[in-house]
C-alpha cells in the first residue's frame, strides 16, 4: 500500500511538473509576443499612426483596445467547442493584439522605467506563485474576495474614465497590486488542484493549460501595469 501511494504521488508530481511547465512556457511565449509587438509599434511611427493620430485614437485603435476582451470571452465561453489548436492560435493572436494595445506605454514612460518595473513585477509574481503552489492553506475563500475586489476595480476604473481623478487612479492602482498578487497565488493553487483531478482527460487538461497560461498572463500584465502607473517615470517628468 505504501509503495503504491508513493509511486502514485510521484506520478502525480511529475505530471503536474509537466503540466505547470507547459502553462508557463505558453505564458512566456505570449509575453514575448506582446513585448515584441508592443515595441515594434512604439518604435515604428507608420504602425503607430494606424492606432493613434495627433487628433486622437483612430477607429482601428479603439478596436485594438477592446479586442482583447472579445478574445478572452471567446476562449472562456467557447472552451468546450474549440479544439486545443484553435485555443492556442487565439491565445497567440490575443497576445499580439495586446502588444499593439500596450504600445502606448513606451510613449508615456521611459524605457528604463518600464524595464525596472517589469523586473519588480516578475519578482512579485514569482513570489506569489511560489506561495500559491507551496501553501497548505485553501485560498478559495480569499480568491473569492479578490474576485469581488476585481469587479470593484473594473467599476471604479469605468467611473474614473469620466471623472479623470488622479487620486482615484492612484487608489485603483494600489488596490490592483494587492488584488493581482492574491489572484496569482490563487490561480497557481487552482492549477495545482486541477492537475490532481484524475477525472480530467488529457485533451481537456491540455486545453485548460492554455486557459491557465491566459489567466497567469492576465495576472502578470495587470500587476505590471498597476505598478507602472504607481511608480513609472513618465517622459515628461
Amino acid at each position: 500500500m505504501n509503495v503504491y501511494t508513493t509511486t502514485n504521488h510521484r506520478a502525480t508530481t511529475d505530471s503536474f511538473s509537466t503540466f505547470l511547465h507547459n502553462v508557463f512556457i505558453w505564458m512566456g511565449v505570449g509575453m514575448s509576443i506582446t513585448a515584441a509587438v508592443s515595441y515594434l509599434f512604439a518604435s515604428t511611427p507608420a504602425l503607430l499612426s494606424i492606432l493613434v493620430t495627433t487628433t486622437g485614437m483612430t477607429g482601428l485603435g479603439y478596436v485594438v483596445m477592446f479586442a482583447p476582451i472579445a478574445f478572452v470571452l471567446l476562449m472562456s465561453f467557447g472552451f468546450n467547442r474549440l479544439s486545443y489548436a484553435t485555443l492556442l492560435i487565439l491565445f497567440l493572436l490575443y497576445a499580439a493584439i495586446m502588444g499593439a494595445s500596450l504600445s502606448f506605454i513606451f510613449l508615456i514612460y521611459t524605457s528604463q522605467s518600464i524595464f525596472n518595473i517589469f523586473i519588480v513585477a516578475a519578482l512579485m509574481f514569482g513570489s506569489m506563485g511560489a506561495f500559491g503552489y507551496s501553501t497548505k492553506t485553501d485560498l478559495t475563500k480569499i480568491g473569492s474576495i479578490f474576485i469581488m475586489a476585481l469587479i470593484g476595480i473594473i467599476i471604479a476604473s469605468l467611473i474614473n474614465m469620466f471623472m479623470k481623478s488622479n487620486s482615484l487612479s492612484y487608489i485603483i492602482s494600489f488596490v490592483s497590486v494587492i488584488v493581482f498578487c492574491g489572484l496569482t497565488a490563487w490561480d497557481i493553487q487552482k492549477l495545482k488542484r486541477l492537475n490532481e483531478d484524475a477525472s480530467v482527460d488529457r485533451e481537456t487538461k491540455s486545453k485548460l493549460g492554455i486557459l491557465g497560461a491566459l489567466t497567469l498572463y492576465l495576472d502578470f500584465i495587470n500587476l505590471f501595469l498597476s505598478l507602472l502607473r504607481l511608480f513609472g517615470n513618465t517622459r515628461n517628468s
